[in-house]
C-alpha cells in the first residue's frame, strides 16, 4: 500500500528499509568461473564420446575380449592344435591362404563382390560366421527364413556335426538346391553347407553362438570346433572400413560446401557469447524487506507524471490534464461542486466575467491540442482565465456597500 500526502504533510522522511549485503564481486566471479569450467568439461566429454570411432575390436573379432568378441573360440582352437592366423588386411590374408587352409570371416560387407571372390578362391574351406541378405544372394547358397528353433540337432549327413549336440539359433536359412541344411530342416536351418564347388562354403549366424558370452551354452563350442577345426590352419580375416575397396562418391555436406573459415568463426562466436554471458551475467540479489506504508510526496508524483508526459510527447493528454486542473480550481473559486461539469463551470465563469454564456465552452471542453505549440497556447489561455476570475473575485469583494439612507439623501 502506497500513501500519497500533500507537500505540507510530508515532512517526515520515508520509512527505512533493510537489505542483506550482496555477495562480493570476487565470490561472484569465482562462482561463474566454476560453472563455466563444468560446462566446458561436460561439453568436451560429450564431444569426445560423440566423435569417437567404433573400436577396432568388433563383433566376432578373434582378439576381442568383450561379450561380442570371439577370443574364447580362438583360444579353444589353439588348445586343440589349430593354428589361428588373424589378418586384418585383405592383401595379407590372400598371401596366407592355400587350399589346406580354412578361411574364416564375419560378414564382409566392406568388400565388393569381386574382392570377396578373389579372397575366397585360394582357400579349401570358407566359413562365414555371420551373413547378410546380399551375401546370401551373391553366394547363391539360400535365403533368409522366418522363425526360430528352441533347440536343434544336426539332422544332416555332415560327419563333423555328429557329436555337436543341440544348439539354439536366432536366425535360420532356407537352403538352395544341392545345399545341405543342418540344425533344422529344409524350411529353416541354422547352418548351410555348400559342397557343390570349390572351395566348400559354410554359412551360419554365429553372433549369439560363438560370442564370448554365449560360447559355453548348449553345443556352441562344439559347433565352433566342428566348423573351424577341420584343417590344421585357420586364417581369420577381420573385415574393416580401413581395408575396404568400395569407392563411394563423396556426398556434399554443409561442411564441404562452406568455406574453411566458417567453422572456426562459429566456434569463436560461441566462445565470445559464453564469455559475454559470464561477464554480463549477474546473480539476483536477496529480496529487500520494506516497511509499509511508504510516504511519497505529492510533488514527487506530480513531477514524475509530468516527466513521463513530456517524454511521451503526448500533447492531448497534457492538455486534458491542464483543463482538469483549471476546471477544479475554477469550480472551487466560483462556489461550485468539485465535480461540476465543464459547461457548468464555463457558464459560471462567464457570469462572473460578465461575458455572454457559451464563450468559454471551447476553451474548457473544445478540441485538445495536437502539438506543443497548441499546448502552450492552451496553457496560456487557461492561465489568463484563472487570473481574470481571481481578479473579478477580488474586485467584487473590495467594492464599498452603499447605505440606503445615503442613497435617499442623494436623491
Amino acid at each position: 500500500m502506497t500513501v500519497i500526502e500533500p507537500d505540507h504533510a510530508a515532512s517526515s522522511p520515508a520509512a527505512p528499509f533493510t537489505a542483506e549485503r550482496r555477495p562480493s564481486r570476487a565470490k561472484t566471479i569465482i562462482g561463474w568461473t566454476i560453472v563455466a569450467v563444468l560446462v566446458l568439461i561436460v561439453a568436451m566429454v560429450g564431444l569426445r564420446v560423440a566423435v569417437t570411432a567404433p573400436g577396432a575390436r568388433g563383433a566376432l573379432d578373434p582378439e576381442a575380449r568383450d561379450d561380442g568378441g570371439a577370443l574364447a573360440l580362438a583360444d579353444i582352437l589353439r588348445d586343440q592344435g589349430v593354428e589361428v592366423d588373424v589378418r586384418r588386411s585383405r592383401a595379407e590374408a590372400l598371401t596366407a591362404i592355400d587350399e589346406d587352409t580354412t578361411l574364416v570371416m564375419a560378414n564382409p560387407y566392406t568388400l565388393t563382390d569381386e574382392a570377396l571372390e578373389t579372397l575366397t578362391a585360394p582357400a579349401g574351406r570358407v566359413v562365414f560366421l555371420s551373413t547378410g541378405t546380399h551375401l546370401l544372394n551373391e553366394l547363391g547358397i539360400g535365403e533368409n527364413a522366418t522363425g526360430t528353433l528352441p533347440a536343434a540337432a544336426p539332422d544332416c549327413d555332415v560327419a563333423e556335426f555328429a557329436r555337436v549336440g543341440t544348439i539354439r539359433a536366432d536366425r535360420l536359412f532356407t537352403p538352395a538346391d544341392g545345399v545341405q541344411a543342418c540344425f533344422g530342416d529344409a524350411e529353416g536351418a541354422a547352418v548351410l553347407v555348400d559342397r557343390r564347388s570349390t572351395p566348400e562354403r559354410v554359412v551360419v549366424e554365429g553372433t549369439r553362438l560363438f560370442g564370448n558370452a554365449y560360447l559355453a551354452e548348449n553345443g556352441n563350442a562344439a559347433l565352433g570346433l566342428a566348423l573351424l577345426g577341420q584343417t590344421d590352419r585357420v586364417v581369420w580375416y577381420v573385415p574393416s572400413f580401413a581395408d575396404s575397396d568400395i569407392e563411394a562418391e563423396p556426398v556434399d555436406t554443409l561442411g564441404s560446401l562452406t568455406p574453411p573459415w566458417v567453422t572456426p568463426a562459429i566456434l569463436l562466436l560461441i566462445i565470445a557469447g559464453i564469455a559475454t554471458a559470464i561477464w554480463r551475467g549477474q546473480r539476483f540479489g536477496p529480496l529487500v524487506a520494506e516497511t509499509l506504508p511508504v510516504t511519497v510526496r505529492a510533488s514527487e508524483t506530480m513531477h514524475g507524471r509530468a516527466r513521463l508526459t513530456a517524454r511521451a510527447a503526448d500533447a492531448p493528454h497534457a492538455g486534458q490534464a491542464l483543463r482538469d486542473g483549471t476546471q477544479r480550481r475554477l469550480a472551487r473559486r466560483l462556489g461550485l461542486a468539485v465535480h461540476a461539469g465543464a459547461d457548468e463551470v464555463a457558464d459560471a465563469a462567464s457570469d462572473r466575467l460578465r461575458i455572454p454564456r457559451g464563450t468559454l465552452q471551447a476553451l474548457l471542453a473544445g478540441p485538445l491540442p495536437e502539438n506543443d505549440a497548441a499546448l502552450v497556447d492552451l496553457a496560456r489561455r487557461l492561465d489568463e482565465l484563472e487570473t481574470a476570475v481571481d481578479d473579478s473575485t477580488h474586485v467584487d469583494r473590495s467594492e464599498p456597500t452603499t447605505h440606503p439612507r445615503e442613497a435617499e439623501g442623494n436623491t
